[in-house]
Formats: structure tokens, C-alpha cells, sequence
């Protein structure tokens, strides 16, 4: 399988990743949580080439994670601005900082703290479930077909019968 067919499984992870599955996106999008929004700056900020930037900035844009405003008519100018789409992504970006922080940081310790503006600690993302409320990890959860799995596998099933 190449990576480019990577979309095409009936796996949301492999979906997600080709979408947000390469370093310099997800420096952008950290970036871009961080309040980056013109090209000029995410340039500086990241030292990517101009071409691979704005590359990854179409695919953002294209799969509906940032969309293009403009903020200039004359010359015309666009900024990038994260959806709600983008948005819903925060927790896969604080989660590997999370884990950057915990494994990767050098001997001073995080380079960035995240601050809970409503109670001003600082904050760290945890996983809990959503009816119960209880913190989960790996050993607490179970995976199982999902419907779009079933789905697929009932369209499997009918297609060898028809054969």
C-alpha cells in the first residue's frame, strides 16, 4: 500500500493521519493554536520552505481543518484560521505535547505550560469517559467493531455471495 491510499481504509486513524499525518502539519497546527495565522509568520515561526508550506496549508484547507480569511484587499491578503474542525483537533495536540513534556523534555522541563484561563492552574489534558466521568488509560478501554467496520464487513459478505 502506498501512503497516499492511507484514506482510503476503514480506519479512522489512517484517515486522520492522512490528513494531519506529517510533521511540518502538525507544527503548523500547533502553531495555529498558538494564534499563528498569516503564511508570512508561520513561515518564520517554523523555518519551513515556502513551497512545503503552503502545500500543507492547502491540504488543511482543502479537508476543512483551517479555512482562508481574507484580512487585506489591496494587496489582496488571507490568513488562516482554524474551523471547528481544526478546533476539535486541540486534544490530539495538547495530548503529544503531554507526552513530549513528560518523555522528551530536557533536563529544565516543559518548554510550554498550559494555562486554565478560567482558574489560572496550569492544566493538564487526561482522558475520562464521558458517561462516568472516570479517568480511562489503554487498560481501561476494549476495542470493537465500530458500525462503519460492520457496515464494511456486511458489504463484504454480499459481494462474495454474489459471486
Amino acid at each position: 500500500m502506498r501512503w497516499r491510499d492511507v484514506g482510503e481504509l476503514e480506519c479512522s486513524i489512517a484517515r486522520a493521519l492522512s490528513v494531519i499525518g506529517d510533521r511540518w502539519t502538525l507544527l503548523i497546527l500547533r502553531n495555529a493554536f498558538l494564534g499563528t495565522r498569516r503564511f508570512d509568520d508561520f513561515h518564520t515561526q517554523l523555518g519551513v520552505t515556502r513551497h512545503r508550506l503552503a502545500d500543507r496549508l492547502s491540504k488543511l484547507v482543502e479537508h476543512g481543518v483551517l479555512r482562508r480569511e481574507r484580512y487585506q484587499d489591496s494587496p489582496p491578503r488571507e490568513e488562516y484560521r482554524l474551523t471547528e474542525k481544526g478546533r476539535d483537533l486541540y486534544g490530539v495536540i495538547v495530548t503529544l505535547a503531554g507526552w513530549g513534556d513528560r518523555w522528551m523534555a530536557g533536563e529544565h522541563g516543559a518548554p510550554v505550560e498550559r494555562v486554565h484561563r478560567r482558574c489560572g492552574h496550569v492544566a493538564t489534558l487526561r482522558l475520562s469517559c464521558e458517561h462516568c466521568g472516570e479517568p480511562v488509560t489503554a487498560r481501561d478501554m476494549e476495542a470493537r467493531p465500530g458500525p462503519g467496520l460492520r457496515r464494511a464487513r456486511r458489504g463484504t459478505e454480499t459481494a462474495r455471495r454474489m459471486e
